[in-house]
């Protein structure tokens, strides 16, 4: 079927779901990330089911709906998306669905003004908000506002669990500042695969390099290549980053690249950037992620200080 009628026919059908369905008393909620679906799941606890589109190591920029997520979608109470364009190949679906479905794109409920513009990706803002834990918070009032309206015999539990999570992510980002304020001025470069971290650098202190732009559909060419392997050998970054979303050859051609100019550059790790780690473990979580990243990045960098 092509790309078109295929969205027409999940807006049709999502449109004939009818009313909630709560088998089990719940609200179910259908988002299609991990870290949204994790937002959803702290706020709304036991009263509500939540399924995530997108497993641990998907790539959202590329993600494609299946027939699946049709069903999924058709039966959902409630669907929650990150929005600022980071469901690319979904964006039509999920516009469409506004209209006949309860939705929330969580990072679009963050004013306008605190969102990065990045001129290379054609006037649109980047949809990685994530990575700075207070601008993610932001989406925890919009959220209990859309669970109250469709729930409201369970609003004053969506309030109370949604304040206990703001304490939360307030001492995480405290954490994180401490954290990162071990590692020497200098050291603060961060250079991954694509361009995810820009909120995180502008939250944390950080010069944030990647060789992709901020969406992975976009390609690095030679030129971008070695113009970042110039920059890792003059500056001298002890450590790159691959991510758990995203292919590692990249990155590996940077690092020959690097090596090539004279200087060797270690992989630091993997980070966790579009999607979360495997339910159960620590990054299974969003704030188990940021906790991974954080203590990832700080390792290779702070082992680096000094480095010749």
């Amino acid at each position: 079927m092509p790309a078109k009628l295929a969205i027409c026919a999940l807006i049709i059908l999502a449109g004939c779901a009818g009313g909630t369905v709560r088998d089990d008393g719940r609200l179910s909620v259908v988002a299609t990330t991990g870290q949204v679906a994790d937002l959803a799941r702290q706020v709304g606890g036991e009263h509500v089911r939540v399924t995530a589109l997108m497993g641990p190591g998907i790539d959202p920029h590329l993600y494609k709906a299946s027939a699946g997520d049709v069903d999924r979608l058709r039966l959902a109470d409630l669907i929650l998306y990150n929005g600022l364009h980071l469901e690319a190949k979904m964006g039509d679906v999920l516009a469409g669905l506004a209209s006949r479905k309860p939705t929330l794109a969580v990072a679009e409920a963050i004013p306008v003004d605190r969102l990065i513009a990045p001129p290379e990706f054609a006037g649109a803002h980047d949809p990685h908000v994530w990575f700075d834990v207070q601008l993610w918070r932001l989406g925890i009032e919009p959220l209990v506002a859309r669970l109250s309206e469709l729930d409201p015999a369970h609003a004053e539990a969506y309030r109370a669990r949604a304040a206990a999570y703001e304490q939360e992510l307030d001492g995480l980002d405290a954490e994180l500042r401490a954290t990162f304020a071990t590692i020497p001025d200098g050291q603060r470069v961060l250079v991954t695969a694509h361009d995810a971290f820009g909120y995180f650098g502008r939250a944390y202190g950080f010069d944030v390099r990647g060789l992709q732009g901020i969406s992975t559909a976009s390609e690095a060419g030679t030129s971008d290549m070695q113009e970042l392997a110039a920059f890792i050998a003059e500056r001298r970054i002890p450590a790159i980053f691959v991510e758990t979303s995203v292919s590692t050859r990249a990155i590996e051609a940077v690092r020959e690249a690097v090596r090539a100019r004279g200087f060797e550059v270690r992989l630091g790790g993997e980070l966790y950037s579009d999607a979360l780690g495997d339910a159960g473990t620590p990054a299974g979580t969003y704030a188990g992620m940021v906790r991974h990243n954080a203590a990832t990045i700080t390792a290779a960098l702070r082992e680096g200080a000094g480095r010749d």
